[in-house]
């Protein structure tokens, strides 16, 4: 699903938190009946946005990353064709707390490309995050299990746990175990 968010935003110039709770609320609306049990991911399409504040990003993207991953763990938010501008404002609002985003850019017909990460991971999450993207897909016992890292399976859990709230990694159950795997943003 791609939502544009200048047109959301209403203009080219996205700037403070009450625009960006106002775009919030639209968003949300835009979502709402479209998840399910499938995965969905939801480009969030910068195209046209010259600049967005940390204020507009705060109470806009990283408010429906946050809402959207407690209310449906099936919705998975990405950043894409954002402006050099508008990805150093994200990047100062990320900060070097551990927080981060996915980015992409869709090409004319909608399929994503050159994916990344934006902000700071622990360093035991990067760890996790590169491992499920190495490996495609795969599950804590399996990294526990294959792992040069000393660690148990509940550890590595709790990690992949939090990059899936972070929407990071796509999560699903298999039994009474969950399997994670990368985001597909292309190459």
């Amino acid at each position: 699903m791609r939502i544009p968010i200048r047109e959301v935003g209403g203009s080219e110039v996205l700037a403070g938190a009450s625009v960006g709770r106002k775009t919030l609320g639209l968003l949300l609306e835009r979502i709402d009946g479209e998840t399910g049990r499938d995965p969905l991911l939801v480009y969030l399409d910068f195209e046209g946005v010259d600049v967005a504040t940390a204020s507009f990003l705060r109470e806009s993207v990283l408010e429906f990353r946050d809402v959207v991953r407690r209310r449906c763990k099936t919705v998975y938010p990405v950043v894409a064709n954002a402006s050099k501008t508008v990805v150093e404002e994200l990047s100062l609002l990320l900060g070097p707390q551990p927080d981060a985003v996915a980015l992409c850019v869709l090409d004319e017909s909608g399929r994503p490309h050159s994916p990344r990460l934006l902000g700071e991971l622990q360093p035991k999450q990067r760890v996790a995050f590169e491992l499920v993207r190495q490996a495609g897909e795969t599950n804590a016992g399996e990294l526990a299990a294959n792992s040069k890292e000393s660690g148990r399976q509940t550890v590595w859990n709790n990690r992949l746990a939090s990059l899936s709230r972070l929407g990071l990694v796509m999560e699903r159950s298999d039994g009474r175990a969950k399997r994670y795997r990368s985001l597909p943003l292309g190459e």
